[in-house]
């Protein structure tokens, strides 16, 4: 079983599928999530992904033009999850929450340049 949650513990999510990729993605808003650098995110299949808790959800378009839903705790801020519309069956979760962030490894590395 895969878990996961943000740090005030408000949001806690499950799966006990194994992810389909882990990719760091360099795109701006990625950069501005992880302070700088590469988001590190593990692609789940949506329907395989449990989730507890309310999340907020900021909605943007990214730089491929997808639009995108960011998910993140109100209670404490952390960006746990993102959605792209075009691909609603796949979720992508912010590495750093999972409880054993060590169990991944990045198979791919996007948005390098514009």
């Amino acid at each position: 079983m895969i878990t996961g949650g943000c740090l005030c513990g408000a949001v806690r999510y499950e799966s006990s599928a194994e992810p389909i990729t882990t990719r760091l993605c360099w795109c701006r808003f990625c950069q501005y999530i992880a302070a700088g650098n590469a988001a590190v995110s593990v692609c789940f299949l949506t329907a395989r992904i449990k989730i507890a808790g309310e999340t907020g959800d900021y909605e943007s378009v990214a730089d491929s033009g997808n639009r995108m839903h960011r998910r993140f705790c109100p209670a404490c801020g952390v960006h746990l999850f993102s959605e792209a519309e075009s691909r609603p069956h796949l979720i992508f979760v912010r590495a750093g929450t999972l409880d054993d962030p060590n169990m991944i490894r990045p198979a791919a590395t996007i948005w390098t340049a514009k």
